[in-house]
């Protein structure tokens, strides 16, 4: 396989990673479809990092027309939900409801129950108010650009790691139609989270993104692991809003 070969293969698992986890058109690339989703998972802090750039470019621009800095971060979150078609926000409130079950039978029922139920709505308003506060605190347009890239790549390579360690729960889904995880491309997205962060971070930040990341997966993968059995597209969205949280609480204090 040439180098032309090679590029366009990864570009096909990018634009693979991008409609998966992403509402934007990556369809629009008329590229052919990834026949094995577990190939494009090396990409996925990429596609957190670009999520985290629009709400940061919102931020931004409103700043920029002198809007006050909470209402800035509201339209900022308001973005990057667009982004992603809240499907993120969707796991957190399903997985928080589904807690709540006292038989993993139970718990996997009541997270593919489309009602939300009281730890949904708590868990939902929590993030919400930790990420817009967080945002709102950093207020410097282009730290809260930077700090919205770092924490979009690690909080997807969070999720690339409780994929790479835990089972799917159920056989059917959108965790188990992308497969199992190789721990060689679970280190690529890693290297690239890094990366990421590493370019726009002092190097000490970047550990600790890094770390929040690590934390995030074992904290929710085992809550997953005892409460479900394994790991669930459900699971996988609310991580990469507690290690979200996590990453922007981190940045605000150091």
């Amino acid at each position: 396989m040439n180098g032309t070969e090679v590029a366009r293969r990864r570009l096909i698992e990018l634009a693979a990673a991008f409609a998966l986890l992403t509402r934007l058109p990556a369809h629009r690339l008329s590229l052919p479809r990834l026949t094995v989703q577990s190939q494009a998972v090396w990409s996925y802090p990429l596609v957190g990092a670009t999520v985290g750039a629009i709400g940061g470019a919102a931020y931004w621009l409103l700043q920029s027309l002198s809007c006050p800095s909470v209402l800035s971060a509201l339209c900022a979150l308001i973005a990057m939900i667009l982004a992603t078609g809240a499907m993120h926000e969707d796991g957190l409130a399903d997985f928080a409801d589904g807690l709540a079950g006292d038989s993993k039978e139970r718990s996997l029922s009541i997270m593919r129950d489309h009602q939300i139920g009281t730890y949904g709505v708590i868990a939902l308003a929590m993030s919400l108010a930790i990420r817009a506060s967080a945002i709102a605190l950093i207020a410097e347009p282009r730290a809260v650009m930077t700090a919205l890239i770092a924490a979009g790549a690690a909080s997807r390579l969070s999720a690339v790691l409780i994929m790479a360690a835990l089972p799917p729960a159920r056989k059917d889904g959108l965790s188990a139609s992308v497969g199992g995880v190789p721990a060689g491309l679970a280190a690529i997205a890693l290297g690239l989270s890094f990366t990421v962060a590493w370019l726009l971070l002092p190097f000490r930040f970047v550990l600790l993104l890094i770390l929040s990341a690590i934390v995030s997966a074992i904290v929710v993968g085992r809550s997953a692991l005892i409460r479900v059995g394994g790991q669930t597209g459900d699971v996988l969205g609310a991580n990469i809003q507690v290690c979200e949280c996590l990453a922007l609480i981190i940045l605000v204090i150091v």
